[in-house]
């Protein structure tokens, strides 16, 4: 409910700053979403307000986006590959958002209990995400680690990152280019469910991967619309 609140909040501030919001939100589309907040947003208020929000990967995407008709233009490239990795990597959870798309793994199928080694199953889900990546090179991807807040918050802030770099250098050893991959480490700074309880704790102990349009794909779609 907390994580739904934060994106309606989100998305109400950015329409708002183009004078869409009283179209309705509910009926646009995703890509249609992704126009209006790179258009109304910008980067730099994209990733403030994804911040302010406590949501890393929400803010990268608005921080990346252009909106207007190229914005819908890398809506629909996202579309195609969000359905790509739903089809191939069984283990993720696919969210489209915006201009991007938001992976996420639970750490149970990446990793053991307070570990940053890779499971060895969860190398299969890995090296299909990578054959996606590689099939789609006109993306960045930003690698964002989460703990629950069992221990101190500099124990959670350092695993969180040793998770997000051995996630990186998976896919790295899987020949997508480490120019297209950042990581960041947030701890237990950005829950998504209550840690008061082991279910709670459970999701969010995780690993999100957001994809966005590189400025070769921005390009493209600016010279194919015309913006």
């Amino acid at each position: 409910m907390k994580t739904l609140k934060i994106k309606i909040a989100t998305y109400s501030i950015a329409l708002a700053s183009v004078g869409v919001l009283a179209t309705g939100c509910d009926s646009l589309t995703k890509t249609q979403k992704g126009a209006a907040i790179g258009a109304g947003a910008g980067g730099t208020i994209g990733a403030v307000i994804g911040k302010a929000a406590g949501n890393t990967a929400l803010g990268a995407i608005i921080g990346g986006a252009v909106g207007g008709t190229a914005g819908a233009f890398i809506g629909r490239n996202m579309d195609r590959q969000a359905a790509e990795i739903k089809q191939t990597v069984p283990g993720a959870t696919v969210t489209r958002e915006g201009e991007g798309i938001l992976v996420k793994f639970d750490s149970g199928i990446l990793f053991d209990t307070d570990k940053s080694d890779l499971k060895s199953a969860a190398r299969t889900n890995l090296a299909n995400l990578a054959t996606s990546l590689q099939n789609n090179p006109q993306t960045n991807i930003l690698i964002v680690g989460h703990t629950d807040n069992t221990g101190s918050d500099s124990y959670n802030q350092s695993l969180s990152v040793r998770r997000a770099e051995s996630v990186k250098s998976f896919l790295t050893a899987n020949s997508v280019s480490s120019s297209r991959l950042s990581v960041s480490g947030k701890g237990e700074s950005e829950p998504i469910a209550d840690n008061s309880t082991a279910e709670g704790r459970a999701q969010n102990r995780r690993v999100e991967i957001v994809i966005v349009a590189n400025q070769a794909m921005k390009d493209q779609a600016k010279q194919q619309t015309g913006q």
